[in-house]
């Protein structure tokens, strides 16, 4: 099995996968790798699977040497940390790729393998990124938004009055409560904000065909209105990752048996 890291801001995806597919997912809080929680629940979600390799993008700097050490006290294994320098599957034209956070390459590496080229990857996480992959297969950039999380709990922080809410699919567009009119301005509004975004990207790429793939926490929630989005893959992330240890990782093992 190889083990998969992905840190986010909120949250650290954990992924088991043979070399044909993720098999096994899970998430733990981020904050937990700064005790000793996080290692035993890493443990915990490998069990007794035998592990060849592992891999890792993080946005969480703070996060790379414990989880380093954590897998190679555990498991004798050398950590794979995915950057621009050892991508695979994937071409670059960027003016500073050493900017682009891991997550995105390895949406993009997985978006590619699964869907060809050109593709466009949304991952709604605590912040939602647009990348684009161009016709040949070149990863040339993208966007950045507040994610839905990130606005909605920026009302209620920043405002006496307007409560924490749960997002959640709603049919009116006429809130008859302060709640409810924050659940229709957050789902719809951000709706048509991922909207106009495919509009213009799509007008700039000037193609006729151009696949949308969903990742992240709200991907079915925000996809399921919006027939400009072909698919939602959960595992998007991982997958990225498993395929880059299949070109990298697993060449290197070889080479040390």
């Amino acid at each position: 099995m190889i083990l998969l890291f992905d840190v986010g801001n909120t949250h650290t995806h954990l992924g088991l996968a043979t070399r044909q597919r993720v098999v096994r997912q899970a998430q733990i809080p981020t904050p937990c790798w700064f005790s000793d929680q996080a290692e035993r629940l890493v443990r915990r979600f490998v069990g007794r699977h035998p592990l060849v390799g592992a891999t890792l993008c993080s946005v969480v700097p703070q996060t790379t040497p414990l989880v380093r050490r954590a897998v190679w006290e555990r498991w004798s294994l050398t950590l794979l940390e995915l950057n621009h320098r050892n991508l695979a599957g994937l071409g670059l034209d960027y003016p500073r790729p050493e900017t682009i956070g891991p997550d995105r390459l390895a949406n993009a590496v997985a978006a590619r393998h699964f869907y060809g080229q050109p593709v466009i990857v949304i991952d709604f996480g605590t912040a939602v990124t647009f990348d684009v992959v161009n016709r040949q297969g070149e990863y040339i950039g993208g966007i950045i938004a507040p994610g839905l999380s990130a606005m909605t709990d920026y009302l209620h922080e920043k405002t006496a009055l307007l409560p924490r809410i749960r997002v959640r699919e709603t049919r009116r567009v006429i809130g008859r409560n302060t709640a409810e009119a924050m659940v229709i301005g957050a789902v719809h509004g951000y709706r048509g904000l991922i909207r106009e975004l495919l509009a213009e990207l799509r007008r700039e790429l000037r193609t006729p065909r151009l696949p949308v793939v969903a990742t992240g926490g709200y991907a079915r929630l925000i996809a399921a209105k919006l027939p400009q989005i072909a698919a939602v893959r959960p595992s998007l992330t991982l997958e990225g990752l498993r395929l880059v240890w299949l070109a990298r990782g697993a060449t290197a093992t070889a080479a040390t048996e």
